[in-house]
């Protein structure tokens, strides 16, 4: 299986330039408040300028419904990418408005960290490291191990995220997992990396 890539958190248009270039398959837009928090507004100006074979994920916590409806009908995102307490009712009521697919965030603590995988209403699952206090974008790691767990039990598709960087991307790899989600692994002093992002993928892609 070919491993996707995200990179996620583009807060400037020198991001999306980077992001086009090195032409992964999702490019992540937060609008939780995160020091990476962009506008509507913002993410409509660079959606204008990302690449159409790139897929653009708005990256929501407990967010009004109607507003990531609006993201999603206007096409300046086309999935939701849930990191709050989203329940089921949220998630089918957003797919019966917008019939755009959603991935739901699963902050990890052990291995009974998703119930009834193959009957959740989300299209994907993301597992992320659980820090307290925060939903997410930490850049802490988990034990990866967690994923083989999951996989005996489900096969609905799985990004894997939290400290994925240059140095540990192939082992992220290992785990076979249908996207790899990386935001502070291609990041220096707080802002995206040229270089970094092009040699992860280069990386991730050469496995």
């Amino acid at each position: 299986m070919v491993c996707k890539i995200k990179l996620c958190g583009m807060m400037r248009k020198d991001d999306i330039s980077f992001v086009n270039e090195a032409l992964p398959e999702y490019a992540g837009f937060v609008f939780a408040d995160t020091r990476r928090k962009i506008t509507g507004k913002d993410a409509a100006r660079f959606r204008d300028i990302l690449d159409d074979r790139i897929k653009a994920v708005g990256v929501f916590v407990n967010a009004d419904i109607d507003y990531v409806v609006r993201l999603l009908e206007d096409d300046i995102i086309d999935i939701a990418q849930l990191h709050g307490d989203e329940d089921n009712d949220y998630i089918l009521r957003l797919k019966e408005l917008t019939g755009k697919p959603v991935i739901k965030a699963i902050r990890v603590r052990d291995v009974n960290c998703i119930d009834n995988p193959d009957t959740h209403p989300a299209d994907y699952f993301l597992m992320d490291a659980y820090v307290k206090g925060l939903p997410g974008g930490t850049g802490e790691s988990f034990d990866w191990n967690i994923v083989d767990t999951y996989k005996k039990t489900s096969n609905k598709p799985l990004f894997l995220a939290g400290g994925i960087n240059i140095n540990n991307c192939q082992k992220a790899m290992k785990y076979e997992t249908f996207a790899l989600d990386i935001s502070s692994g291609i990041e220096t002093d707080g802002y995206k990396d040229k270089d970094k992002i092009i040699e992860i993928c280069r990386r991730i892609r050469n496995v």
